[in-house]
């Protein structure tokens, strides 16, 4: 199974024009225009396994609250104090806390990331250096490790290429195709954003996807 431009953007109405605007996605000072997006989904997909339509549902819906319909390739993490808090409850348990690190990417990314998933000390830099990448947030140095022997390109050297066209849908697909396509193909839509997500942050919004891919898709 494959998806047309139009499915995509009943599913993700956001998505031509976020496709565009991100500077990632630019070749030769040329945006990524939609087309070539729902191409590059494709081709990926089915290199990675996803081909039923349940997998298509559930790897659709849980890209898009990733991606914020496919805006974003890599990790926003310019929080306030308040959404420091929020997010990472148990690392930043006071408010006095979160203010020393809100509206500080890099410093953020080097303290919560810290000795996880392959990450060094919060000296280190590696939380900042293998911050969420690709439409999946492909996150930690262990996981662009993993990625690197699986495609053949040195992104632990080069970890930007995650956030570039190929790496982002690429990656994505192949994270999925890994780790969730059974899952999908049983709908257990709660147990596949664990895998992405390693919780349920962001259930709700992917519930909404869920169902309006499965009007689309099924």
């Amino acid at each position: 199974m494959q998806i047309t431009t139009s499915q995509l953007l009943k599913i993700m109405p956001n998505a031509q024009a976020n496709v565009a605007k991100n500077k990632n996605w630019y070749s030769n000072g040329i945006p990524l225009d939609i087309t070539t997006a729902t191409q590059l989904l494709n081709y990926y997909a089915a290199e990675s396994g996803i081909t039923e339509p349940l997998q298509w549902v559930h790897f659709l819906a849980n890209i898009a609250v990733e991606s914020a319909e496919l805006r974003y390739s890599e990790e926003n993490l310019n929080y306030s104090a308040a959404g420091l808090r929020n997010t990472w409850t148990k690392r930043f348990p006071t408010t006095q806390m979160a203010m020393q690190y809100q509206y500080k990417p890099e410093k953020i990314a080097n303290y919560v990331y810290a000795w996880r998933n392959g990450n060094g000390d919060e000296q280190s830099g590696d939380g900042w250096k293998y911050r969420g990448r690709g439409l999946i947030q492909y996150t930690g140095k262990a996981n662009y490790k993993d990625y690197a022997r699986w495609c053949g390109y040195d992104v632990v050297k080069d970890p930007d290429l995650m956030s570039k066209r190929v790496g982002s849908f690429r990656s994505a697909c192949h994270y999925f195709g890994s780790k969730c396509l059974l899952l999908a193909k049983q709908d257990k839509g709660k147990d596949v954003r664990k895998r992405i997500n390693g919780g349920l942050n962001g259930w709700a919004e992917c519930e909404k996807y869920i169902t309006r891919a499965k009007k689309v898709l099924l």
